[in-house]
C-alpha cells in the first residue's frame, strides 16, 4: 500500500523531477536535494539557486540539468518530504504498539509542518492551493495515517468516533502555532493525543 502512495504522490513532480539512474548522476540528485532542504528551511524564498549549488558542493549547470527551474526543485522536496511520512507511516505498522505507533508518527509530522509549510508558502508562487501536486499529497497523507489510527482503535485504544482528518487537522493546527520552542509543540501534541484515548463515556 505505501507504494502505492508514494508513486500516486511522485505522478505530478516525475515530468520535472525524474530521478536519475547512473550512481553518480544520483549522488548529485541527492546531493541538491539535501542542500536545498537545509538552505530552504533557513532562508526561505531568498535562497538563490546559486547558493543551493555551492552547498551540495556541484555547479549550478548540474543543478539545472537535474532541475530546470526554481518550481521543479520545489516541487521535487515538497513530494519527497511526503514520501517519507509515508514511508514512516508504513514502517510505524510493522510491530509496533498500536499507540506508540500513532503517537509516534504524528510527533514526526509536527516537524514535517514546518518544513512543509516553507516549501508550501513559495509553491504557491506557481500553483494554485488546489492544484493537483497539493491534492494529491494531501490524500496520500490522509492514506497513509488511516491504517495507523485503524489499528489503533480496533485495538481499543483510540476513540472510535474520530476520523484521520480530524486527527491531521488538530495536528495540523498545533504545528501552527508561534513558539520559539519546538518541544513546547511536541508537548501540547502529546497532550491533545491523550485526548483520543478511548474512554467507556466517549
Amino acid at each position: 500500500m505505501s507504494s502505492e502512495i508514494v508513486t500516486t504522490a511522485q505522478t505530478y513532480a516525475q515530468a520535472l523531477t525524474e530521478r536519475p539512474k547512473r550512481a553518480d548522476a544520483r549522488r548529485n540528485y541527492e546531493k541538491v536535494l539535501t542542500a536545498a532542504r537545509e538552505a530552504f528551511a533557513e532562508g526561505g524564498e531568498s535562497t538563490a539557486l546559486e547558493e543551493i549549488a555551492r552547498r551540495a558542493g556541484v555547479g549550478i549547470g548540474t543543478l539545472y540539468r537535474h532541475f530546470p527551474n526554481r518550481q521543479a526543485l520545489l516541487e521535487a522536496l515538497y513530494v519527497g518530504e511526503v514520501e517519507e511520512m509515508c514511508r514512516s507511516a508504513a514502517e510505524q505498522l510493522d510491530g509496533s504498539d498500536p499507540w506508540e505507533a500513532l503517537n509516534g508518527w504524528f510527533e514526526r509530522f509536527i516537524a514535517y509542518i514546518g518544513t512543509k509549510r516553507a516549501l508550501a508558502a513559495e509553491l504557491q508562487n506557481y500553483l494554485d492551493q488546489d492544484a493537483p501536486l497539493f491534492q494529491t499529497c494531501r490524500t496520500s497523507l490522509f492514506e497513509a495515517g488511516e491504517p495507523l489510527l485503524a489499528r489503533a482503535q480496533e485495538a481499543g485504544i483510540v476513540r472510535s468516533d474520530v476520523s484521520i482528518g480530524e486527527v491531521i487537522q488538530m495536528v495540523v493546527g498545533i504545528a501552527k502555532m508561534p513558539t520559539s520552542d519546538l518541544k513546547q509543540n511536541e508537548h501540547i501534541l502529546r497532550i491533545a493525543l491523550d485526548g483520543l484515548r478511548y474512554r467507556a463515556d466517549a
